[in-house]
């Protein structure tokens, strides 16, 4: 081993029918025919027949493809580069201990990384992928399929490729790994570092970068199609990066679900663009969707809110007329398929099919196969519309709730109670945990102050405004003909039915946009949806579609580079802020508390205590635990509410009773909980005087208890941070 210190380092648009010929088609000659046939054409500025056979291109097309794609592999490789260096750059993460590495992933991201843990450590794969289906540790007594419950596919897919990746190197006696003894100063002992793809925190986190580097290239590839120009895929990876802060939080918390899922929504998204443009799009095409849409799905518990707002803005557009029935039909069945199979791969949960967004899907679908009878009783115009719509709300609302009540449903209740509590003054324990977090809080006004200083905000009003002002200019003159409708996709010529398609495209990202800003207002943390989505809009300021009256091809692109030049004062400075962040993970308050549970415990003594600590806990010391981040659950929302009564000012016999009652052994606690608060109302003891108004006016048990901790409890250890309490296993108070 070698010593290391540890240190801080005027033409006219080009019409639909010219860009529907392939899926990554931009802008068309003049005078081609019109004929469609997907994935068979070629285009001069972007990408070109992405179906069609290689040998089929003429050798400018495939020059083309070519440095679109290659244009596409450098922003992945810098957006790999920059999220991997704001990593190492924050935590020094290469000359961290395992221990120290494990610490760095904290809250549900210890939970999550603990079962990678469990399967790489097993004695072979199938051992390790019984253990975490069958896991007696993290809700102790009971034993859980923790991947029905946790959404562990990416971590199952990752553990069975360390140990095919260091089995094959292993076998060929190829070093996957080096290691150093590092010098951590201060009178700590040295500790042993490694890095390298066979350090299994090193190979989880690279996977994580790799992938969301990916991303970045299909960002690049999405606005550049959306757009109809190169020019637009270089505009929204710029944006991408000014606004990167408010994009992503991949580079602080690489195991959470939304780094593995959310770039195959981006996929998803840019296929089914290319469903909504293309006329008769092809089976492999709605595959394809499905396919992502299933990647999307399984890794995170949210996905089902996302996909609810796609399918609204989705139905909303074939109300207005810009979505073929057929189509829409095709969409919803793919969705359907997709939540199926994501039933069956979730063994059964529950929360998926009593979510509102399966209930949307069935009652959209009826709508659509009622649209005669709708149409018979309403008269075609804004009275159908409405009444559409009022229906798909209605049976969506009543389904979702009959199916609860039927499948005895109740995880997602405090999804309910947290959107009621945005819109009255309704509030209990469940939603103050969430509401008293900043990032479920509304959005701070900060954040699109940010968005107004690199030009995101703006680009994306004048953006919709345009989208907007000719959207109304079709119903205005839909209403003034009398509800007749022009010739449909399915029915009228094709060049009337690539202006819908057009058209209908457009008017569905606008919506998604408008359905992402809600959702960002609501709970801050969703904003992460709504800024690449900006992201993708602001790359229309390069379609000629929209913008071709500004003139001819040189003064729109010299238009789009003055944008980007007053964009990047802004954004360079945000850009640069972001690599002057330099920090170095350390947590010895922690460390020495694992260390001690390690050293002092039995395997099988069992823990209760802040829910981010329990992760911890359980990662590096592998001791049952009662409670846990993960708060999607019911039974353990009710769990974690007896153990946060250390935390109220209920009786030290009441909150002993509960701590026996759940077969805890040792309790660690935390003064900052008792003592912290966010805003006025937000301590723990102020949230439990909602939930208990009778002992309002007490001092905290918490308190009491950092003062002494005698007689219902024995404090066993103890630093400036945590404190072990031992739980009695007699009813009788200790002497």
């Amino acid at each position: 081993m070698v010593a290391k210190n540890r240190k801080q380092t005027g033409k006219s648009p080009a019409t639909q029918a010219d860009r529907d010929k392939s899926p990554l088609v931009f802008v068309s000659h003049p005078g081609k025919s019109t004929v469609r046939r997907p994935f068979n054409s070629s285009h001069p500025n972007g990408l070109s027949g992405i179906g069609r056979r290689l040998f089929g291109l003429t050798p400018s097309a495939v020059a083309k493809l070519g440095i679109t794609l290659l244009l596409a592999a450098l922003t992945g490789y810098l957006h790999w580069h920059h999220v991997t260096q704001l990593f190492e750059n924050d935590r020094h993460f290469s000359h961290l201990s395992n221990l120290e590495k494990e610490m760095a992933f904290r809250t549900e991201m210890g939970l999550y990384y603990s079962y990678y843990k469990t399967i790489i450590e097993a004695p072979a794969f199938l051992d390790g992928l019984h253990a975490v289906m069958n896991d007696r540790l993290t809700e102790y007594p009971l034993v859980i399929n923790t991947l029905k419950r946790f959404n562990l596919y990416p971590e199952v897919v990752l553990a069975s490729w360390y140990r095919m990746y260091t089995g094959v190197m292993g076998y060929f006696g190829i070093p996957t790994k080096m290691c150093w003894s590092i010098n951590r100063g201060e009178g700590l002992t040295p500790v042993d570092s490694c890095e390298g793809m066979g350090d299994p925190a090193y190979f989880y986190v690279a996977f994580v970068f790799l992938l969301n580097g990916a991303m970045m290239s299909l960002f690049f590839i999405y606005g550049a199609y959306l757009s109809g120009s190169r020019l637009g895929g270089v505009v929204t990876t710029m944006c991408f990066f000014f606004n990167h802060g408010e994009s992503t939080r991949v580079m602080w918390t690489p195991p959470l679900r939304e780094s593995f899922a959310y770039p195959f929504l981006v996929l998803q998204m840019l296929l089914l663009t290319y469903i909504l443009r293309t006329r008769n799009p092809s089976r492999t095409a709605m595959v394809a969707l499905g396919v992502s849409n299933l990647c999307f799905m399984l890794p995170w518990q949210f996905a089902q809110f996302v996909l609810l707002t796609q399918v609204a803005s989705l139905f909303a557009s074939y109300i207005l007329g810009y979505l073929a029935a057929a189509k829409m039909q095709s969409i919803l069945v793919t969705h359907m398929i997709t939540l199926a199979v994501c039933f069956v791969l979730m063994f059964g949960n529950s929360m998926l099919l009593t979510s509102f967004y399966a209930s949307s899907l069935v009652s959209i679908w009826a709508i659509i196969a009622l649209r005669d009878r709708f149409a018979q009783v309403f008269r075609p115009g804004v009275v159908l519309w409405v009444m559409q719509g009022l229906a798909w709300v209605g049976s969506t609302v009543l389904l979702k709730f009959m199916l609860s009540t039927v499948l005895c449903a109740s995880d997602d209740a405090h999804i309910s109670g947290l959107i009621k509590s945005k819109f009255t003054s309704y509030k209990d324990f469940h939603t103050l945990m969430y509401t008293c977090a900043a990032e479920f809080d509304f959005m701070e006004m900060e954040t699109p102050i940010r968005y107004l200083r690199t030009l995101l905000l703006p680009i994306n009003m004048l953006v919709v405004a345009v989208i907007a002002g000719r959207t109304v200019r079709d119903v205005v003159r839909f209403l003034r003909d009398g509800g007749k409708a022009p010739a449909k996709p399915e029915d009228g010529d094709e060049a009337a039915g690539s202006e819908i398609a057009a058209k209908g495209e457009l008017v569905y990202h606008s919506l998604q946009l408008l359905a992402f800003a809600v959702l960002a207002v609501l709970i801050m943390r969703l904003k992460l949806f709504l800024t690449p989505h900006m992201c993708i809009m602001a790359s229309l300021i390069c379609s000629k579609q929209l913008f071709g009256w500004i003139g001819e091809r040189f003064k729109h692109q010299l238009a789009v580079f003055a944008v980007m030049a007053i964009m990047a004062i802004q954004g360079v400075a945000n850009l640069q802020a972001q690599w002057g962040i330099i920090g170095e993970f350390s947590n010895l308050p922690q460390e020495e508390l694992l260390d001690w549970i390690q050293d002092n415990t039995r395997p099988d003594s069992v823990f209760a205590g802040a829910m981010p600590t329990m992760a911890s806990v359980k990662l590096s010391t592998g001791r049952p635990i009662v409670n846990h981040p993960h708060y999607e659950d019911a039974g353990l929302r009710e769990r974690t509410k007896l153990v946060y009564s250390m935390y109220s000012r209920m009786s030290e016999e009441t909150v002993k009773g509960n701590l026996m009652n759940l077969g805890v052994d040792f309790f660690v606690l935390e003064d900052s909980w008792c003592t912290r608060r966010t805003r006025p109302g937000c301590s723990m003891p102020e949230i439990w005087d909602v939930e208990d108004p009778l002992n309002v006016g007490k001092i905290p048990l918490c308190t009491h208890m950092s003062r002494s901790s005698r007689p219902h409890f024995t404090t066993v250890f103890s630093n400036d941070i945590y404190k072990v309490l031992k739980v009695p296993k007699a009813s009788k108070d200790l002497r």
